[in-house]
């Protein structure tokens, strides 16, 4: 099976070495020629233009994987709509607004193609463990790219299929919000243990004790022990917490259908504060983990 991989950033990348070293052909293409060439090198087939990606698939069905920022995905589509064949798969893999992709999807189809919406997590530790993909649209298309699922979801990772169209976006929507106020309360609790009226506690030693069977283990802990090994004080990161604007968007659901989301709410307005200067070392934690699980930068 042929896959064009669009956008070879931190996850990009990933997706298609994971893809390629599995044996499937690769085709990549992103607007850093230099990235192209690093992938090419490896033996995935490099294009420099739009038009090299679709000639590439030949008599193949053109299946197209977008690792790129929602903000562009409309533009983007405008141009990917007029060089793809009738029956071709676009798959978001992103982060979009799920009342986006439905729209997105009723056009693609109009143009007779489909757009699948992958939502992706995993961050820069995907091609290791595997991904977590939630999945939505096009029942016929989603059996269609289950081998490339298969492939991305080894060795412990896992993929569904949540429906129609945005529904694969949605949840990834709240996967996010969850793991806002997941972190936050991480890192809360290490601050606490910092800066409580015991001033002398090993972290360390707490998160250590805490991952071995407590009701908190978790991968979060484990990076945020990580982190705190490294880095005690947290020296050199300024605490300014960027937010993705997915939990926005689930918030805005929230207040919509009257749910109390609490926990997800505050942990978002922590976000909101530091931007405007109220940072400690639990936002500096936050920004540390966003950079441990997902590569962002630690001083945005």
């Amino acid at each position: 099976m042929k896959i064009a991989i669009i956008g070879l950033g931190k996850m990009g990348s990933q997706i298609a070495s994971k893809l390629h070293n599995a044996g499937q052909t690769v085709i990549v293409y992103d607007r850093n020629a230099d990235t192209i060439d690093e992938m090419k090198k490896l033996g995935m087939i490099g294009s420099s233009t739009k038009e090299e990606v679709i000639s590439a698939f030949l008599d193949d069905q053109v299946i197209v994987w977008f690792m790129i920022p929602s903000e562009i995905i409309d533009n983007e589509l405008s141009i990917w709509l007029k060089l793809i064949p009738n029956g071709s798969i676009l798959i978001d893999g992103g982060n979009s607004k799920w009342t986006d992709t439905k729209r997105r999807a009723e056009v693609v189809s109009n143009n007779g193609s489909a757009l699948i919406d992958v939502g992706t997590s995993g961050g820069i530790w995907g091609y290791q463990n595997g991904f977590s993909m939630m999945v939505g649209g096009d029942k016929n298309s989603f059996n269609i790219i289950k081998p490339i699922l298969d492939i991305l979801e080894k060795p412990s990772g896992k993929y569904e299929y949540f429906g129609e169209s945005g529904s694969g976006h949605y949840v990834k929507m709240i996967h996010n919000a969850i793991e806002y106020g997941m972190m936050e309360s991480f890192a809360e609790g290490y601050r606490l243990l910092k800066e409580g009226p015991y001033r002398n506690l090993d972290l360390v030693k707490a998160g250590n004790v805490w991952q071995h069977h407590s009701v908190i283990t978790s991968w979060l802990n484990e990076l945020t022990m990580n982190i705190i090994s490294n880095n005690p004080n947290q020296d050199g990161v300024s605490g300014v917490v960027k937010e993705s604007g997915e939990t926005r968007w689930a918030l805005e659901v929230a207040k919509e259908y009257n749910i109390e989301t609490s926990v997800i709410s505050a942990a978002f307005d922590v976000r909101l504060d530091s931007q405007k200067g109220k940072v400690n070392f639990a936002t500096k934690i936050l920004s540390s983990m966003r950079n441990a699980f997902g590569g962002h930068k630690i001083n945005e």
